[in-house]
């Protein structure tokens, strides 16, 4: 009978330190004066625009970009993901949110409701963004009109539809407020790594993953299989594109030309949308940190 009463306290005590470890965490309070006070909503636009966050967030069967009402299908091996409305809507949207629940969903991937999101937001590179650039991102958000209606639920299989479990991905995969930029002293350098490595999380798209569908490093940004497994996603190492110059993917990221007299299509295409609309100096920005990348080879299918 001590031995079961024991091992029964074990038992308690081994769930109450994984309830403990898993739970979400917020990395702002409500009142933390770093995010307080008004952004600028022309900046926000660019981070917008850096961030590629019409391409999943705008409502599909309409030509309206800056309609947010959420609803794209994202296939995955754990079933299929709905982009959320993010418009101004108070009630469906994110009208309500404050510029600290925006940051505690980019930066530490948890909803104002204290749940944990899926990664398939890309909050692991968000992490690292700065808080006068989330500040500016809510003020042009508020900007934009409001849609009703909320996007069908999330299609997942059983045991992934545990959000709880977020917690042990979190805990293996998830670095909160780091991102993997290494630039030196070079100021457009620095940039183009913040806008690849952060914003615009390119690596996302561009690497393979693992079983739990975590970016495998050895990969980074050297393409893999598409997450719905409808395509390859291209190497963008020096391996691959080792002969462009940085003026070439600068001039890609304005019109979609390849140096190559080709055009990029599929998703780029939404991503080139975004990307003309920075200034130059970011697309150079982002053209020497590309190039900057160390080679690494294709993976196989």
């Amino acid at each position: 009978m001590r031995i079961l009463i024991w091992l029964c306290l074990a038992a308690l005590a081994v769930a109450a330190a994984i309830w403990f470890v898993t739970g979400p965490t917020v990395p702002f309070a409500a009142d933390d004066p770093r995010l307080q006070g008004n952004g600028d909503p022309a900046r926000g636009q660019l981070i917008f625009a850096a961030g590629d966050c019409a391409s999943c967030h705008a409502t599909p069967g309409q030509q309206d970009r800056l309609r947010l009402g959420g609803g794209i299908a994202l296939a995955a091996p754990f079933g299929t993901f709905r982009a959320p409305n993010i418009s101004s809507d108070p009630v469906d949207g994110i009208g309500r949110w404050s510029t600290v629940d925006l940051a505690n969903a980019m930066i530490g991937g948890v909803s104002p409701q204290r749940r944990h999101y899926y990664p398939v937001f890309p909050y692991p590179s968000y992490t690292g963004m700065r808080l006068e650039d989330i500040k500016d991102l809510r003020a042009y958000l508020k900007t934009l009109a409001p849609v009703s209606g909320q996007p069908p639920p999330h299609d997942l299989f059983l045991l992934f539809r545990i959000r709880r479990l977020l917690g042990f991905w979190k805990l293996l995969f998830f670095h909160e407020g780091q991102t993997s930029v290494s630039v030196g002293a070079d100021p457009v350098l620095a940039r183009g790594g913040y806008l690849v490595e952060t914003i615009g999380h390119c690596a996302e798209c561009h690497s393979s993953r693992n079983f739990f569908g975590a970016i495998k490093p050895e990969t980074r940004f050297a393409g893999g299989t598409d997450p719905e497994g409808t395509g390859f996603i291209p190497n963008i190492t020096p391996s691959r594109i080792g002969h462009w110059s940085e003026a070439d993917i600068a001039e890609l990221l304005k019109s979609g030309n390849t140096p190559d007299h080709g055009r990029v299509g599929s998703s780029m295409a939404e991503v080139v949308t975004n990307t003309a609309m920075l200034p130059q100096s970011d697309r150079d920005a982002i053209a020497r940190y590309i190039k900057a990348l160390p080679p690494r080879p294709t993976p196989h299918p």
